[in-house]
């Protein structure tokens, strides 16, 4: 017997069990919010919130006032978790929670808010790339030694160089 191969599915049965736990968990009946955020990885508040903005339904409730929570919700509540690690704003995962209950949707639908995604992704990138190589020139004109004089404090305290350019134009012509 190959105790490497061993090893790996031992490895890999155990990796599978807490899911398979919460799974089961899951089915067992109505939950607590506590329950529901542990099942799903999503606080209680954030699942409050979640209700609020009408991501997640709003739940069975009991006598006292308790939300009780299912499989479904929790399978919903590991979907809009996942979506926002991917950085999905809330009106996207809204439209994305729309299409997944939807059997009979397009996954060009899909793709569409995706690729939008991936395109603001690719912006915000590129804004944050340009972000480092002015901090990075600015340091780099930094002695960083004892002497008041900053030129990352003196960059800060500039005004835009948009307002730069409309007091330019603001400003009459001498001649």
């Amino acid at each position: 017997m190959n105790l490497r191969h061993a090893s790996g599915a031992t490895a890999a049965r155990q990796a599978t069990r807490p899911a398979a736990r919460l799974d089961a968990a899951a089915e067992e009946g109505p939950m607590n919010i506590g329950a529901a955020a542990t099942l799903s990885g999503v606080s209680a508040k954030m699942i409050r919130h979640y209700e609020l903005l009408g991501l997640l339904p709003a739940v069975a409730r009991t006598e006292a006032g308790y939300r009780r929570y299912g499989a479904a919700e929790v399978h919903t509540l590991r979907f809009i978790r996942r979506a926002r690690d991917l950085g999905f704003g809330v009106a996207e995962i809204a439209a994305l929670l729309k299409l997944w209950i939807d059997r009979r949707r397009s996954s060009a639908d899909v793709k569409r808010i995706a690729m939008t995604h991936v395109a603001d992704l690719d912006r915000r990138m590129a804004e944050l790339a340009a972000m480092k190589r002015t901090l990075e020139r600015l340091a780099a004109c930094c002695h960083g030694d004892g002497r008041p004089e900053c030129p990352i404090l003196d960059e800060l305290g500039a005004p835009p160089a948009s307002a730069l350019a409309a007091a330019a134009v603001r400003r009459p012509s001498r001649t």
